[in-house]
């Protein structure tokens, strides 16, 4: 879970600073960017973040469709969720890489939504399995249980725990996308992406499928 959410940071970072400032994990920015681009405001984008937010919806209802029968263990169809993500996240990349260079704002679009349908995906995924304190996807509620709970209480763990390491790998993967948009091409984050999500996939499969 901490892997995925390092993915969400990577393809947060590819959405807003290459795909027309879309947020293609963090739903609540995209809400917001939607809002004040309805109003007008800083040329902000409006198809994007509608799109990206339909998407996200369809992909956590698909998913949600197909693991209903589920337990929180890890099962088959678990993997098979992940590695379905994984693939399109690659095809994703491929596209980028045969686009060569800023891509067209109807790629820019496509490519957005199909990586916020992953998200969503993914994001149930995460529900599904019921890790505490890691939805992969957003930090807000963990913020609010580190800060009002770990912190609360002192001691050790108050630093040392879970919810301050999600923020912190949500934080390092945003960074490691920006970087590699920065000096590279917009493939290259969105490659990562899919290899670390195959990798959470077949590393799950292997060691927790029940």
């Amino acid at each position: 879970m901490m892997m995925l959410t390092f993915v969400t940071g990577v393809v947060d970072a590819i959405g807003y600073l290459g795909l027309d400032r879309v947020f293609t994990g963090n739903m609540t920015g995209n809400i917001v960017i939607l809002a004040m681009g309805v109003a007008g405001a800083d040329e902000l984008p409006v198809l994007g973040p509608a799109s990206a937010l339909v998407a996200f919806a369809v992909g956590a209802f698909v998913t949600g469709i197909a693991l209903r029968s589920s337990s929180s263990l890890w099962t088959l169809r678990v993997t098979l969720a992940l590695t379905t993500g994984a693939s399109i996240l690659f095809a994703l990349a491929v596209v980028l890489f045969v686009v060569d260079g800023a891509p067209s704002p109807l790629v820019q679009v496509g490519v957005a939504s199909l990586t916020a349908a992953t998200m969503g995906e993914q994001a149930y995924v995460a529900r599904s399995l019921a890790v505490k304190d890691l939805t992969t996807v957003v930090v807000t509620s963990t913020l609010t249980s580190f800060a009002g709970d770990s912190l609360v209480r002192g001691g050790r763990h108050a630093v040392f725990n879970r919810r301050i390491t999600a923020i912190a790998v949500l934080f390092a993967g945003a960074a490691v996308g920006a970087l590699l948009l920065l000096f590279g091409h917009i493939w290259v984050p969105m490659m990562l992406a899919a290899a670390l999500t195959f990798t959470v996939a077949v590393y799950g499969h292997r060691r927790y499928r029940g």
